[in-house]
């Protein structure tokens, strides 16, 4: 059974692209393989509203850590840890990949809290924002802690000099001078990688002298279908906590040896370091730290 490793990897040092804070090298498949059935982004899916996203039930604090999503799609819809949702009676963050079929029922997601002062007993609308930054999708794949969540966020704002008074993880995001900067990584990374690239299947960043992590999946059109949500959260880690680039290719390589030699590596590694996501058996998405 084919797997996410070098066997059916190759890692494109050649094509990477580099733009102020971040560097980011592209991983392709060697082969092509069976397309399968497609799958939606959940940014795509909600963004087009071939879903939707509410509140569990009433205010109840029991109903915090749970979202409903009616997927009517006739396509199944992959929900991957540290998506942000915003808007409900407070925003959230997803903890753990799923892929939801289309089915008439309500179906059900796991979340976290993501804006610690707010719990309104009147429902907004949700609305998608992004992944989280890697330094906060691994304080939440390691711990499952919602206070460790929280001091993270805490952390996060403070470094940042942003004040929330609902001490919101998206307030970060929705600054008028990040988006900015982020929009201009954006165009230079997403439009040298994902615009033109249909064979890329993840990809791992470095920032300074740190490898941030990387996302690798399964399915490129998947990949591409969420690459701009994706790659934001390390932007956004690259312009907060970042430098220009001085991690080598050997550093690189050596870094991904530890999970894509084979599979038993792999599992060793990432249990501590990161974590798989399997679809029927097979490595269907893997995310290192």
């Amino acid at each position: 059974m084919a797997q996410l490793t070098y066997k059916e990897l190759f890692v494109d040092y050649d094509s990477a692209v580099e733009y102020k804070n971040l560097k980011v090298i592209p991983i392709r498949k060697k082969s092509a393989g069976s397309a399968g059935t497609p799958i939606l982004s959940f940014g795509n899916a909600f963004r087009t509203r071939k879903i939707t996203v509410s509140e569990r039930g009433t205010a109840s604090t029991e109903n915090v850590h749970w979202l409903r999503v009616n997927n009517n799609s006739g396509q199944p819809v992959f929900i991957a840890s540290g998506e942000v949702v915003l808007g409900g009676r407070q925003d959230r963050m997803v903890t753990k990949d799923t892929i939801l079929q289309s089915l008439k029922e309500d179906q059900y997601i796991p979340v976290m809290c993501v804006e610690e002062g707010r719990w309104s007993d009147k429902e907004k609308k949700f609305v998608y924002a992004s992944f989280a930054n890697p330094k906060l999708r691994k304080v939440l794949d390691q711990s499952k802690n919602q206070i460790l969540v929280w001091k993270e966020i805490y952390a996060q704002l403070d470094s940042s000099n942003i004040n929330s008074p609902t001490l919101a993880y998206a307030a970060k995001k929705i600054d008028k001078k990040h988006i900015l900067f982020s929009d201009e990584y954006q165009r230079y990374i997403g439009g040298r990688l994902n615009a033109s690239d249909t064979a890329i299947v993840g990809f791992v960043c470095m920032t300074g002298d740190k490898i941030i992590g990387s996302d690798i999946f399964d399915d490129p059109a998947l990949l591409k279908d969420q690459f701009e949500s994706l790659l934001s959260g390390y932007i956004e880690q690259a312009i907060n906590y970042g430098s220009p680039n001085r991690v080598t290719n050997e550093a690189v390589k050596i870094y991904l040896d530890q999970f894509l030699k084979d599979q038993e590596s792999q599992e060793t590694f990432l249990r501590k370091n990161g974590k798989i996501f399997r679809n029927n058996g097979k490595a269907f998405h893997i995310t290192s730290y």
